[in-house]
């Protein structure tokens, strides 16, 4: 089902036996586990808070809504750092001969590890909180970083990089130009990239990129039996290069097979590639071009990850493409919370799924789409915040000055 109303469009896939053999090979919890050791050693590890929302929950007769807040991740404000930590410590790994030994990050930070190894620098691109992670795990580490953004990054997201002592280099264009650029200079300065998205010939980081962010969903499925609850009935996911949303929907269906939640992407309208692959249904991945002028700075991404689109493609329900004041309005509702309900720190990447939900539950130009996802008073909602004030002049913009209202048309009454 295909449906476009009142500039959020979606595409639902007809229900079908889905193909998990690759979600079990990558996102199972034996990986998760492994993942999950390594970032407890890091000093400053907490698990991130799973927020419950009754209030809001009952204001759109579901179940239960669930936020797995990712705001104060080790301090950075958001979940990136899990995948580039983890993949710095498997490529450590790999150089030293110990893939497949438990080695401590205490170790890899050490003198030892710098006199075998050698002068190693990392660089990736990035949109802002990739390369802060990054910058922030090699700088623990011990190794040089340089990470590349393209031109239209704000200068608090710049600030934040170069905080961590890596050196930034700005490229006309935008993320995926910055992409495209770091990968020729890396090869002929010798520089490693840790990158999250793939191309032909580098899968191999950006699968440990997405393992690492398995870490979270661990902590998820362990709160969640904390509060009685087996697993979440559906998941909203927001996506870029699709990193993220392929290790969540992988970890679901490699956990539960065909018993795994409804998964919904859901994607800034002006940087829809996942959805413009979906829609044409010939299973392989399509770019979209132009500036990806979106406030969701995070998923400002034209050229999807071709690893990524293959656990998407075959464990995905719909996916989902909204415009930016969906963004802006899920950031004031985690903003203003109902009483008693939890007041959660979004940025706009962050907020964007439950704008998206919150768009589905109250629209009836949407009702279509709310009963194709079996969304009732039965469903426990999972997202994930993946970002909290990244950018703060434009949060309060936002947040304050009611930027990126939501259109009159659109406004209801609860």
């Amino acid at each position: 089902m295909t449906g476009t109303q009142q500039e959020i469009s979606y595409i639902v896939r007809e229900p079908r036996e889905k193909n998990v053999e690759l979600a079990k090979q990558l996102f199972s919890m034996k990986e998760a586990h492994c993942s999950r050791k390594f970032h407890r050693q890091i000093p400053g590890y907490r698990m991130s808070a799973l927020q419950a929302l009754p209030n809001l929950a009952a204001m759109f007769n579901v179940g239960g809504i669930w936020t797995k807040d990712e705001s104060t991740r080790l301090q950075l404000n958001s979940f990136k750092v899990l995948g580039g930590s983890f993949a710095l410590y498997r490529y450590l790994q790999k150089q030293l001969g110990l893939t497949g030994s438990d080695t401590t990050f205490a170790y890899l930070a050490s003198q030892e590890v710098k006199d075998k190894l050698g002068d190693i620098t990392f660089a990736s691109a990035t949109d802002g909180n990739h390369g802060r992670g990054i910058a922030w795990a090699a700088k623990r580490l011990g190794f040089k970083c340089v990470i590349y953004v393209h031109s239209e990054t704000s200068v608090r997201r710049i600030d934040a990089i170069k905080s961590n002592n890596a050196k930034v280099v700005i490229v006309d264009g935008n993320y995926d130009d910055a992409v495209r650029q770091v990968a020729i200079d890396a090869e002929k300065n010798g520089w490693t990239i840790i990158s999250d998205t793939s191309w032909d010939n580098y899968t191999e980081i950006p699968t440990w990129i997405m393992q690492g962010y398995l870490t979270l969903l661990a902590e998820t499925q362990e709160q969640f039996s904390g509060v009685g609850l087996v697993k979440p009935t559906h998941l909203f996911i927001q996506a870029g290069v699709g990193a993220l949303a392929a290790s969540v929907i992988g970890f679901y269906h490699a956990l539960f097979g065909q018993d795994a939640p409804k998964c919904i992407v859901v994607e800034p309208d002006k940087a829809s590639c996942l959805f413009e692959s979906a829609l044409a249904n010939d299973g392989k991945p399509h770019s979209v071009h132009g500036s990806l002028d979106t406030i969701m700075a995070g998923l400002a991404c034209g050229d999807p990850s071709p690893i990524a689109w293959e656990i998407l493609n075959e464990n995905a329900d719909a996916f989902v493409k909204v415009p930016d004041y969906v963004a802006a309005k899920g950031m004031r509702m985690y903003a203003t919370p109902l009483n008693g309900d939890p007041l959660i720190i979004s940025g706009e990447s962050g907020a964007v799924t439950l704008g998206a939900f919150a768009s589905i539950m109250q629209y009836d130009h949407l009702k279509e789409l709310k009963v194709a996802l079996g969304l009732d008073q039965d469903s426990q909602v999972l997202f994930i915040n993946t970002e909290g004030n990244t950018d703060p002049v434009h949060f309060r913009q936002i947040i304050w000055e009611g930027a990126d209202p939501v259109p009159k048309q659109y406004w209801i009454n609860l």
